[in-house]
Formats: C-alpha cells, sequence, structure tokens
C-alpha cells in the first residue's frame, strides 16, 4: 500500500483545527481509554487501519489491557466494559452509522444515564472527530505501523 497525499505536510492547515479538538477532548474529564476505545471502534467500523494502528497503540501506553482490545469489535458480547463504556460504544456505533436510522432513543437515554449533557457533547465530538480522521486517511491511504505513542502522561496528549 503507498500513500496518495500526507495532509500534513501538504496542508497542515487544513488539519489543524481537527488536532486542537484532539487536544481539547484530551483536556476535557473524559477518560483517555474511553476516548482510544471510542476512536478504536469508529475506525473498526469504518474500515480505517492507519486509525486502529494508532489508537490500539495509544491504548496500550494509557494502559489498556490487550484483553480489551481484542474484544473490542464483540463487545456487546463480553464482560469486559463497565456500563459506561457500553454505554459510549453504543453511541459510537450509532453516531457513526448515522445513515442506518439516525441515532435510537434508547441509545441516547442509555447515554445520558452514564453521561452529564457535557460529557455527552464531548463524547459526540470525539466521535465526529475519529470519523473526520477516518475519511481523511483512508480517502489518501495513510499507511498504518509507523505510528509511535508520545512518551508523555495521556491527560496532556494530543489526539487525531
Amino acid at each position: 500500500m503507498e500513500a496518495r497525499i500526507d495532509v500534513q505536510k501538504v496542508a497542515p492547515e487544513s488539519v489543524k483545527p481537527l488536532l486542537e479538538l484532539g487536544v481539547y477532548l484530551r483536556h476535557s474529564g473524559l477518560d483517555p481509554k474511553l476516548l482510544n476505545l471510542v476512536w478504536m471502534r469508529a475506525s473498526q467500523i469504518n474500515g480505517c487501519a492507519y486509525c486502529i494502528d494508532m489508537h490500539t497503540k495509544d491504548a496500550r501506553a494509557d494502559g489498556e489491557s490487550e484483553q480489551r482490545l481484542y474484544e473490542l469489535d464483540a463487545w456487546r458480547e463480553t464482560p469486559f466494559y463497565t456500563d459506561r463504556e457500553r454505554a459510549a460504544l453504543a453511541w459510537t456505533e450509532a453516531v457513526t452509522l448515522v445513515n442506518q436510522g439516525h441515532v435510537p432513543d434508547n441509545v441516547y437515554e442509555e447515554a445520558r444515564r452514564h453521561f452529564s449533557e457535557k460529557e455527552l457533547v464531548d463524547l459526540n465530538i470525539a466521535v465526529v472527530l475519529i470519523n473526520a480522521w477516518n475519511r481523511i486517511a483512508i480517502s489518501f491511504r495513510a499507511v498504518p505501523g509507523t505510528y509511535e505513542p508520545a512518551r508523555r502522561q495521556s491527560a496532556t496528549r494530543s489526539s487525531s
């Protein structure tokens, strides 16, 4: 596989707002482990190998277990995720697949049981952000395998 265009080299200003949203989300108060699960799940749905690779590495760097990473695409069938994480994953799937029936009321109600209004807005922004990055990476064929997580505390890390 060969990359088509390196967007960050060709048009760095075009993705600057997305990078800034990632920084905002890393300081929003949402758990970095939750963000990584959300970003990985949306990337699995979208088939974005680059983002799956990136966020798997970030999740490991943030202390995520291998078992939870391996089972993410079957999260409904495993006991490895909290109710809050399950609500976030259901929200992620509904927003990512919004063309398949919008976001159902029961998914919204479950998310509201586990997230404050601000947290739900931030969660939604996280899903929107990764869907944007997935579309950029897939369109321009970003090649997975080269990303390395930065050595820094998870609370100050940025995302893409």
